[in-house]
C-alpha cells in the first residue's frame, strides 16, 4: 500500500469521525477515535512517536512527537483549533524531513466543514 492509498484511508476515517462528533473537542479525542477507526481498517499505526533530532554530531533523543504515523509512511498531525496557521504546515514539512517520510497530512477537526481543515503535505513524493 502506498502513502496516496493510506491517506485515502486516513481522510476517509476523518471525515467518518467529523460527521458523527462534529467540531470542538480536543485534540486528544480526535486522536484516540482516529487510532481506533485507523486499526480497524487494518493499519499499523504508532501514537505520540517520539523522533529524535540529529544536527551535526548531535542526536537529542526527542525532537518532536508525531501524534500519529501511519504505515511508517504517513505523519498525521492533529489539530483542534480555531485556524491553521502557516507555521503549522511548515512544522509538518520539517517533520517529514527529519523523518524521511514523504507525506504528512495536517488535519484540523475544528472547522464547520471538515475537507477545509485538511492539508497534504509532501516532501519528495
Amino acid at each position: 500500500m502506498n502513502e496516496n492509498d493510506i491517506s485515502k484511508i486516513i481522510v476517509d476515517c476523518c471525515f467518518k469521525i467529523h460527521k458523527e462528533l462534529g467540531p470542538g473537542l480536543l485534540e486528544s479525542v480526535y486522536e484516540e477515535v482516529l487510532s481506533y477507526e485507523l486499526i480497524k481498517c487494518g493499519l499499523k499505526i504508532e501514537r505520540q512517536k517520539g523522533i529524535p533530532v540529529v544536527y551535526d554530531d548531535l542526536k537529542m533523543e526527542l525532537g518532536f512527537r508525531a501524534d500519529i504515523i501511519v504505515e511508517n509512511k504517513v505523519i498525521i498531525e492533529l489539530k483542534s483549533i480555531e485556524a491553521i496557521a502557516p507555521v503549522h504546515t511548515k512544522q509538518l514539512l520539517t517533520y517529514l524531513k527529519l523523518t524521511g517520510l514523504k507525506l504528512g497530512l495536517l488535519i484540523n477537526f475544528n472547522e464547520a466543514l471538515l475537507k477545509d481543515g485538511i492539508k497534504r503535505i509532501v516532501n519528495n513524493l
